[in-house]
């Protein structure tokens, strides 16, 4: 368990708090690419680490995020005019660029200087893996994107997506990277392993099912997995080993990534590889930005069909990426299908996950929660991230922040000799000790 005081500093992320100053030291997800579908189209309004902003895509297509304040007399620009590379106030026509600088001052004099001492805040962005990214902190620190393999390879072969969460990020973040719940959370109660890999199969959440193989009833068998934790300069790697019929081990491997990303331990060679990232919209809820991969060949119409409806850690969401099964109607749960299909009666990983971590209250109260052995990611991903808080207000900067490259690793499952040890097991999965694939994208060793 954390104290109050502990639990306060891991999870309060706006302005001036310590989390809040390390994420701000990374590039967030802001918003999908789709957002913002046409130049000079809308603004959109979007909330990010506390902050109200607006964001708008210029004529030539680059993207702003701005405070939505006119400095002028404080009217919103949400309802300016966005035209001719620059987003123009609705109240005196002041007119400001991505970057935020004055471009146009109708109502000075045509010879006056006055607009140069004229700046909107701006905060810097890239678009990047069909997504639009912000670095909220200081200029001269802004690192580089971190190369997650999904923005690597060929838009044909990723497919992005958000939903809304209603509670704070970490406790989202954390049940992400808690892989032991699976054994309970998405099982399925009938005793016929056909019947049980269709429904694993209708989720992804053992990945592709082309034919019946053993890990369902693996994870059914053996709920107590022996977790280990490997560190490298992103984050960490967090696998937990559960019983076979054998004598070898069934490892399900997750990666968690500084500040807020997770991928998913379910994947074997050739299956779909998924990851996550949690942007912290308040304290108390956030979006969850889910991206799913290949690296051996492109989506078909189908596969990107059955993510478009919810599929895997995909959730099937509305017009305004809130999911059809959530908070205010319960999940839409259905109590016959607990009581004889599925041990929530839940429809979906996503919305099991998402029904799971909501229920834990809008923060959860951390200093009365009692871990386990399998809690020893979520105990390693607190010290990680609370640590780099402290030392950044110590002065000491994030120094995953500035190994971008090293982000382009994978996270899967593998079936192992049960002396070899995480390192080894990640080794012969990967051909590396940390899943890290860079080397295959010319990033180096």
């Amino acid at each position: 368990m954390l104290s109050k005081q502990d639990n306060e500093f891991l999870t309060r992320s706006g302005p001036g708090t310590p989390m809040g100053d390390l994420l701000r030291r990374f590039w967030m997800p802001a918003l999908l690419s789709e957002e913002l579908p046409e130049r000079d189209g809308p603004p959109k309004k979007i909330k990010i680490l506390g902050e109200d902003l607006l964001a708008f895509r210029d004529s030539n297509g680059r993207v702003g995020i701005v405070e939505p304040h006119c400095p002028h007399r404080g009217a919103n620009l949400y309802f300016g005019r966005n035209e001719e590379c620059g987003l123009r106030c609705a109240f005196h026509g002041w007119k400001f660029d991505v970057d935020g600088n004055c471009v146009d001052l109708p109502t000075s004099p045509p010879e006056s200087t006055y607009k140069d001492t004229i700046k909107l805040l701006a905060y810097p962005t890239r678009e990047w893996g069909d997504m639009i990214w912000v670095y909220m902190g200081p200029h001269e620190k802004m690192p580089e994107l971190p190369q997650l393999e999904m923005g690597l390879v060929p838009s044909s072969q990723r497919y992005v997506s958000k939903k809304w969460q209603d509670c704070n990020w970490v406790q989202s973040l954390e049940g992400g990277i808690d892989t032991a719940h699976f054994s309970f959370l998405h099982a399925v109660l009938t005793k016929d392993e056909k019947e049980a890999l269709a429904i694993y199969s209708r989720s992804a959440a053992l990945g592709d099912q082309s034919k019946p193989d053993d890990r369902v009833r693996w994870i059914r068998n053996d709920p107590r997995p022996k977790f280990s934790i490997v560190a490298h300069d992103a984050g960490l790697v967090i696998g937990g080993a559960r019983k076979t019929d054998g004598p070898e081990l069934y490892w399900r491997i997750a990666q968690f990534l500084m500040p807020n990303h997770a991928f998913a331990p379910a994947a074997m060679p050739g299956e779909v590889y998924y990851g996550q990232a949690w942007v912290p919209v308040s304290d108390t809820d956030c979006w969850i930005y889910t991206y799913s991969w290949r690296p051996d060949r492109a989506f078909t119409n189908a596969e990107r069909a059955q993510f478009d409806g919810g599929f895997g850690v995909h959730s099937h969401v509305d017009d305004d990426y809130v999911p059809l099964r959530n908070l205010k109607n319960e999940y839409l749960i259905d109590r016959k299908a607990q009581k004889h299909q599925s041990f929530t009666g839940i429809t979906g990983v996503s919305e099991q996950d998402s029904a799971i971590q909501d229920s834990q209250g809008p923060i959860q109260d951390r200093t009365r929660e009692h871990l386990g052995p399998t809690d020893l990611g979520i105990v390693e991903f607190r010290k990680l991230v609370i640590g780099a808080a402290r030392a950044l207000a110590q002065g000491s900067e994030p120094r995953s922040a500035q190994a971008a490259n090293r982000y382009a690793v994978r996270s899967g499952a593998w079936v192992a000799d049960p002396h070899k040890d995480l390192a080894a097991v990640m080794t012969e999965r990967f051909g590396h000790r940390h899943g890290y694939v860079g080397a295959e994208y010319g990033l180096g060793e």
